[in-house]
């Protein structure tokens, strides 16, 4: 048998010789690991492993970072982003969220310079046997979040290590520990649909703000950190209310919070306030689409690029966009819409309910294939060269589907064609209010759910304006020295020289019969005197009024464009009317005031063209004229049902066989525009009493305005009257008045014999 060179004493006991022996090879193999190690680092530090941050990418760290839409009272109204994230900075920051961080994640944060070695050197034997082990600082996995992804081969992971260890070593010789641990939270998965950083998570899992977190919502968070699956508090809450209660202890290990403190928060549930983030979620979502479209148009003509000249990117660069948006008042508008449409579509769905469709709707079938061919199913089908026939049973078999109602998305089974019926008869709404002195847009309501129905209705939308057209002619009428209190006898009246004679139908129940002022004709909406009006100003100087107001589309010199035979969008026509109530003066409707880079840089600011469209008298004497509408007129019953009697001027609107309802309504300090239809026009009330503007938009304006009325800190004062001209007002609106300088001249040329 073999025997070892090892000696012992008489009691068994190494000899002094071999304990120096030993632990020399103990301190040689110690030593060379150490020199193994620093050999690495410095190759790490030399980028034989790869390419380390350079110190303009400590400085400018990359991240994916979502665009804010800031409202003018500062709230977010939504994001663009490929990844959920919005920056904070450190004063914006809850100290429970700090707290619940550092207990957590690395209690000798405030101690260390990136590394700490006590936890670093036990990760390597654990990575080898393909372990985990928390031996990251707050510093490293910063550096793992900026600067690259964590492998899953332990090989590769050591190398990385050592990059992170270099990089936590930069990042702490740059950064304080405060900008650490903000760059660390602003960095964070918190899961849940691509919920990046504290701030989309408070606002994601409890509706809040990271300076409101309690301890048990900052704890909750935090214990997300490591494990943003298996800890979500959607997926997992057992996990995530355990994983929470060990946030709070270590908070009390750490004397962030006390004992009895811990306990009365490990009694509370959850208490999850959730809002699942997608691109159509939060307010004004049409508004943030047409948005989008707007900036990348901005970026493009005005050539605003990245320092390094490549082209923003509105996902991912952290942009904030500062908009005229009021979040309030855009909160109002799609209440009001929401609480009328639920009516009206309910009236019509009555109105249409027994009714044959492919029989009483003109080209019902045409509609409906056209329909089922812009469909995605469709275009999904075509994809995969589905013959025609093998289309139309796919669209006549019964899947099941996810629908919008008034009350909520409902799935239920049914054939995709029927689908296509069911939002054929869906009514559509749309709402732009603005001011008109600053031409600042508060609210802006697209559309009637963004998730279903993505065009937007305001300003990519065109549809005939019917009777919301005829203040225009009175307005070239007025201009040219007419007065509201001129009489004309209400009889047909044919215009010729312009093509075929025309001559407009007025409906016997609705025509006010004999003689009556333009006030009055323009107040009930009369088209035999506003025919004969544009008979006496002719169309041309119409046309050349109606562009200055901003109306872009087609407009052709007939006199038939007088009823509004003529398309212009919500977002025109809105624009146009504010120029009665500001002085004549057309404002260009702004709702980008400014963007500012992540850094605060302003990028660009808007400055709204202005054209003095009409003079300012016209424009008064049109206010007064617009008042009559809701005081004794086709607006009425915004007095009579709503009670709104302070001074308000607005029109209401109804197109052929009522496929649009109109109403616009102005104040001195808002005007606001309204559309209702469907979306095909051939689809309608077939009844004027509940498809005229008066019941199909006006309603939603009437409970728009009583809330913002109501509010007084949005400022809208609701006795203010529109101001007169400075140089006053030479055109008699005193009805009697009139009445005696008429039959004062009319004496007077019988006297000369005229």
């Amino acid at each position: 048998m073999r025997t070892t060179n090892t000696r012992f004493n008489s009691k068994n006991q190494l000899q002094p010789a071999d304990i120096r022996r030993y632990n020399w090879y103990i301190w040689r193999t110690v030593i060379a690991l150490f020199a193994f190690v620093v050999i690495m680092i410095t190759l790490t530090i030399f980028d034989v492993f790869g390419q380390l941050p350079s110190f303009r990418d400590l400085e400018n760290p990359k991240s994916n970072q979502a665009t804010e839409i800031i409202s003018s009272d500062k709230q977010v109204l939504g994001t663009y982003y490929i990844q959920n994230r919005s920056n904070v900075t450190y004063q914006e920051l809850s100290p429970n969220v700090i707290n619940a961080l550092v207990a957590t994640e690395d209690k000798r944060f405030y101690d260390h310079s990136g590394i700490d070695f006590g936890r670093s050197f036990t990760i390597f034997a654990h990575l080898l046997i393909g372990q985990k082990q928390g031996g990251s600082t707050i510093t490293q996995q910063l550096a793992l979040n900026l600067f690259s992804e964590r492998s899953a081969n332990p090989f590769k992971r050591i190398i990385q290590k050592l990059q992170e260890w270099v990089t936590a070593v930069k990042l702490e010789r740059h950064y304080t520990k405060e900008e650490i641990l903000t760059m660390y939270l602003n960095t964070v998965d918190f899961g849940a649909y691509n919920t990046y950083g504290i701030k989309s998570a408070a606002r994601t899992y409890f509706n809040t703000t990271p300076d409101k977190l309690t301890p048990d919502q900052a704890a909750l968070l935090i214990g997300m950190v490591n494990g943003p699956g298996i800890y979500s508090p959607i997926r997992h809450p057992d996990n995530a209310l355990k994983r929470r209660n060990l946030v709070l202890s270590r908070m009390a290990e750490q004397k962030y919070l006390s004992d009895g403190q811990v306990e009365e928060f490990k009694q509370k549930p959850l208490g999850l306030d959730f809002h699942q983030n997608n691109h159509f979620d939060g307010p004004a979502p049409y508004f943030r689409s047409v948005l989008k479209k707007e900036l990348q148009k901005i970026f493009r003509e005005q050539n605003i690029n990245r320092p390094d000249g490549s082209p923003y990117d509105l996902d991912r660069d952290g942009l904030k966009i500062y908009t005229t948006i009021d979040a309030t008042m855009q909160q109002y508008a799609e209440e009001a819409q929401r609480d009328y449409m639920k009516d009206l579509q309910a009236q019509f769905n009555d109105h249409w309910r027994g009714r044959n469709l492919y029989k009483s709707i003109h080209n019902f079938k045409f509609l409906l294939d056209q329909g089922m061919q812009k469909s995605d199913r469709y275009k999904q089908l075509k994809q995969q060269e589905k013959s025609d026939e093998e289309i139309q049973e796919n669209f006549n078999t019964k899947t099941m589907l996810n629908l919008f109602t008034w009350h909520g998305n409902i799935d239920t089974m049914m054939r995709p064609m029927d689908s296509i019926i069911y939002c054929k008869m869906l009514l559509r709404n749309a709402l732009m209010s603005m001011d008109p002195t600053t031409g600042y847009v508060k609210a802006w309501v697209g559309g009637t759910n963004f998730e279903h129905f993505k065009y937007d209705q305001v300003k990519n939308g065109t549809r005939q304006v019917g009777s919301t057209a005829k203040p225009f002619t009175y307005a070239v009428a007025i201009d040219n020295g007419y007065s509201p209190c001129m009489k004309i006898n209400n009889v047909p009246d044919t215009i010729r020289g312009y093509g075929a004679p025309w001559c407009p139908r007025s409906s016997p129940s609705e025509t006010l019969p004999g003689f009556i002022t333009l006030r009055q004709a323009l107040a009930h909406s009369q088209n035999w005197v506003t025919a004969h009006v544009m008979g006496e100003v002719k169309p041309e100087p119409v046309v050349d009024l109606i562009k200055k107001m901003g109306i872009t589309s087609a407009v052709p010199p007939y006199p038939s464009i007088c009823l509004g035979t003529f398309d212009a969008s919500v977002f025109e026509m809105t624009a146009a009317y504010s120029a009665f109530a500001n002085h004549g003066l057309w404002t260009e409707p702004t709702y980008i005031l400014r963007i500012e880079d992540k850094n605060g840089n302003v990028l660009y600011t808007h400055t709204p063209r202005v054209v003095q469209a009409m003079n300012p008298q016209t424009a008064y004497v049109m206010t007064y004229m617009l008042k009559g509408v809701i005081e004794d007129g086709t607006g009425s019953r915004l007095t009579y049902k709503y009670g709104l009697r302070n001074p308000i001027g607005g029109k209401t609107g109804t197109t052929q066989n009522n496929s649009d309802g109109w109403f616009i309504g102005i104040t001195p300090q808002l005007v606001t525009g309204l559309w209702t239809g469907c979306e095909d026009r051939d689809i309608a009330f077939q009844s004027t009493r509940l498809g005229e503007g008066a019941n199909s938009a006006l309603p939603i304006f009437a409970m728009y305005m009583k809330k913002v009325y109501a509010n007084q800190a949005l400022g809208i004062k609701k006795n203010v009257d529109f101001d007169a001209p400075a140089n006053g007002v030479s055109i008699i609106l005193d009805c009697g008045a009139y009445n005696q300088q008429q039959q004062g001249t009319t004496e007077v040329d019988k006297k000369l014999g005229f």
